[in-house]
């Protein structure tokens, strides 16, 4: 069975919902994927929660996600066995938004210890995949857009996560606080670092626009002064029109654009045809939702590490 946990006082953590953590039901044999074990249980959404886990739990968490690898986040169905994992472990991390079966079942779940992400730090409308030129109307502010939750591919306010997720897991599982609190030091860290690397190597660059399958880097490109052109909107299954593609054809001679890029999870059939038409070259830049083999690294760091040098040479950094 789970590790017995200690009541969690009401007051603590306004982005953590906590409401008490007792000893959960004991796990059968063949729910050993989560929970039923000697470490803290965490259950994650998929690859950018499962990976601050790991890296903020250490040897103290026992971490499974929910998003299989090479699956697309956004297209998850909750099984069963699934929803038995979720009663079976110590905590849930996610990041609400994103994943409408997750939500559910982690909401309808008996959990003590559920820590949505999207509620330690900022979520903005990026609204439409288009941008404003000169002599065009501005979006109006009424019209109204999903928040974008693609928040991990800013190395800003992933660390800001990160430190919500430590305080989560310290409050959650006392006896490896002073752990948990080192771990989350070092990891908010290497990502102040890997912000720096990204500031100083997209500040100076001939081109400022990328044109991307999706509408995932939003918050990348508003933190390094950037625009993201995407092709359609943040669901990445999404149909764009014969306009759209006409209007990117145009957009890219307009703004010097040479790259369209692509992703690993799902098909690059329409950013290939977009490169055809426009004479552009195609690259990857990986939203990072899940790790294959296919990713160009072995996790977050090195995916974004990928990410800068396809960023720089498609935009003629100097």
């Amino acid at each position: 069975m789970n590790v017995r946990r200690p009541h969690i006082s009401g007051i603590a953590l306004a982005a953590v919902t906590a409401v008490g953590i007792g000893t959960l039901s004991a796990c059968s044999s063949d729910s050993a994927a989560a929970g039923n074990t000697d470490k803290f249980d965490v259950v994650a959404s998929f690859y950018p929660m499962a990976f601050l886990a790991e890296q903020i739990g250490g040897d103290h968490v026992k971490v499974t996600s929910l998003t299989e690898p090479g699956q697309e986040p956004h297209d998850l169905e909750i099984s069963a066995r699934q929803r038995a994992q979720l009663e079976d472990s110590d905590a849930a991390l996610y990041l609400k938004g994103l994943q409408p079966s997750v939500d559910e079942a982690i909401g309808q779940s008996g959990l003590g210890t559920k820590i949505d992400a999207a509620t330690l730090t900022k979520l903005e409308d990026h609204g439409d995949v288009e941008h404003e030129h000169e002599g065009e109307e501005a979006q109006s502010e009424e019209e109204g857009h999903a928040l974008d939750p693609h928040v991990w591919l800013d190395p800003v306010k992933y660390a800001e996560i990160a430190k919500g997720v430590g305080t989560a897991f310290e409050k959650a599982d006392p006896d490896h606080a002073a752990d948990y609190k080192k771990n989350t030091e070092a990891l908010v860290k290497r990502l102040g670092a890997l912000n720096t690397e990204f500031a100083d190597g997209l500040k100076d660059t001939r081109s400022k626009v990328f044109f991307t399958n999706h509408s995932a880097f939003g918050y990348l490109a508003e933190r390094y002064g950037l625009t993201q052109e995407a092709i359609t909107g943040v669901d990445p299954d999404s149909e764009p029109s014969p306009a759209r593609m006409k209007e990117l054809q145009k957009e890219a001679r307009a703004d010097g654009v040479t790259t369209v890029f692509y992703e690993t999870l799902v098909s690059d059939k329409t950013a290939r045809t977009l490169a055809d038409d426009a004479g552009l070259k195609t690259d990857v830049l990986d939203p990072l939702e899940g790790i294959t083999d296919k990713s160009k690294g072995d996790d977050y760091f090195g995916v974004m590490e990928a990410n800068l040098a396809a960023l720089k040479t498609a935009l003629g950094a100097k």
